[in-house]
């Protein structure tokens, strides 16, 4: 008797502290797949971080005077060799009272305060002097989200498309991939454009040298009598080729003219 009552409480014993021995497994397995996961999310969130640089978009625009455009010119090549930038445009041109010349210079973005420290050796002050820095990161970053997203979920009709058996499943399928490539061909190109901004500062030069306006200058006296011989000349010429112009009227008055002297002379004699 004694034999059976330790048996029948060894059998229930454990049941009673350790409850369902499969729950106990499932609850372990469970644990165990769960901590794993969050370890990875937290070493991929750190990577993350680590691996986002910050993107700042930086311009500039500059505009002074100088007393020679060809040295000044050739101090903004100077440095734009030295900086490892480009010219992206020149243009010169003349205006009422000044020769100017407006150049455009892409540099890259560790270079940039060097470059504008370069340019600015010698000028006296800047008529205008304006530098702009965009953090763009939120934005590089969504793009690079949905980007992701896109190519995820291509992935997914390629995999619908290859089980497909069906011409119009087919044809749905290939529809949907179309427009998706496109909108994956659109977040790329504003990637590229994102980058290409970020990775080359932009730089726009306006230098100009002040010249005497032609209206303003001094005119001496034997210069003013000249001109005006020749401008009297001139009138004489345009009133006989005006004259030349009228010619069939003048021929008519002349003849108007004739006719009543003539008959005013009758007149006299009768």
């Amino acid at each position: 008797m004694k034999l059976t009552i330790a048996y029948l409480s060894l059998l229930v014993f454990p049941l009673m502290c350790g409850g369902n021995p499969d729950n106990t497994v499932y609850e372990t397995a469970a644990t165990e797949d769960v901590a794993p996961a969050m370890i990875d999310d937290k070493v991929a969130s750190s990577n993350f971080e680590a691996q986002t640089e910050q993107k700042i978009i930086k311009e500039s625009n500059l505009r002074y005077e100088t007393q020679d455009l060809e040295a000044t010119y050739q101090q903004i090549i100077a440095s734009v060799k030295k900086n490892k930038a480009y010219i992206q445009s020149d243009a010169e041109g003349k205006d009422y009272n000044s020769l100017y010349r407006t150049i455009t210079v892409r540099i890259p973005n560790a270079n940039f305060d060097a470059f504008l420290a370069d340019v600015g050796k010698g000028v006296a002050y800047f008529d205008r002097k304006e530098i702009s820095a965009r953090d763009v990161t939120a934005e590089f970053i969504d793009i690079e989200a949905r980007l992701k997203a896109k190519k995820t979920l291509e992935e997914r009709y390629l995999q619908l498309l290859s089980k497909a058996s069906k011409v119009s499943e087919i044809l749905e399928i290939e529809k949907e991939l179309s427009t998706i490539r496109e909108e994956i061909e659109a977040k790329e190109g504003q990637l590229k454009y994102l980058q290409n901004r970020v990775s080359l500062s932009t730089v726009t030069i306006e230098f100009y040298k002040k010249v005497a306006n032609a209206e303003n200058a001094t005119v001496s006296y034997g210069t003013q009598m000249w001109n005006a011989l020749k401008s009297g000349w001139n009138g004489i010429s345009g009133f006989f080729i005006g004259l030349l112009h009228i010619w069939p009227f003048i021929l008519i008055l002349v003849a108007v003219i004739v006719y009543i002297r003539k008959k005013l002379k009758r007149k006299n004699i009768s």
